[in-house]
């Protein structure tokens, strides 16, 4: 046995000059190109637009929807304001803030979920 040191051998494979078999795709790539994978990203978008396009539906339908049954049932329709019955005014007047109110939230909701959807398409693409 002799006391000189062993030399060290570097072992590789003789893959590693070649090239990747399949590069990393961006889930921009994805999306554009329709895979399962940008399906379902595009499928989540969808559904959180669906959703919020259902909740602003059923608020009109509680409140808008439900005037006339109010109309019926309490004493409104006896009451004037300005010589203009009070049904009247509210239909003509007093629902469009309502209405103005609500299509503002409801893009604004609209905008927040597509900012989320291009932060987690932005996000994943960071390596």
């Amino acid at each position: 046995m002799s006391d000189e040191p062993i030399p060290r051998v570097r072992i590789t494979s003789p893959r590693t000059s070649a090239a990747r078999s399949r590069a990393r795709r961006s889930n921009a790539a994805e999306i554009d190109e329709l895979t399962r994978l940008g399906e379902v990203y595009v499928q989540s978008l969808i559904r959180a637009q669906l959703r919020l396009a259902g909740y602003v539906v059923l608020l009109l339908a509680a409140t808008l929807g439900l005037l006339p049954v109010a109309f019926r049932v309490l004493p409104v329709g006896r009451l004037h304001l300005l010589g203009v019955p009070l049904p009247w005014l509210l239909l003509g007047v007093a629902v469009y803030p309502w209405l103005l109110w609500l299509a503002r939230w409801y893009v604004r909701r609209a905008e927040r979920n597509e900012d989320a959807f291009e932060d987690l398409v932005k996000r994943q693409d960071r390596p």
